[in-house]
């Protein structure tokens, strides 16, 4: 077996671990705040340790992965950002075991000034 074909096969199964860890994050957190804090960062990882392990694999898609693996990494966090502040804005509420909401404060804050 070459190397990049190891290595690749390495990173390729790490980023399937981490792809399932944040599925399992998304199972067992008690709202929609805490899966989406765990689904993004778990997935984020997965899918660039996933594509990364093609990408050696198969050197000659290594420049496209490359590319994937930069658009993931700005879009996911931006994205996931995005949407939990519309839920937040809807009005979803956290979990009883939350203990700051600091995005409630500021908008009480704005809201006395």
């Amino acid at each position: 077996m070459e190397w990049n074909a190891l290595l690749g096969s390495i990173l390729t199964l790490t980023g399937s671990i981490f792809l399932f860890l944040g599925a399992l994050g998304i199972y067992r957190m008690p709202d929609l705040y805490n899966r989406m804090q765990a689904g993004t960062k778990a997935t984020t990882l997965g899918t660039m340790l996933t594509l990364l392990g093609i990408g050696v694999c198969h050197t000659e898609w290594l420049g496209q992965v490359l590319i994937l693996i930069m658009f993931i990494a700005l879009t996911n966090p931006i994205s996931s950002h995005a949407l939990a502040r519309a839920a937040h804005f809807k009005g979803i509420p956290l979990t009883e075991k939350s203990i700051v909401d600091k995005l409630k404060e500021e908008e009480n804050r704005l809201e006395v000034k």
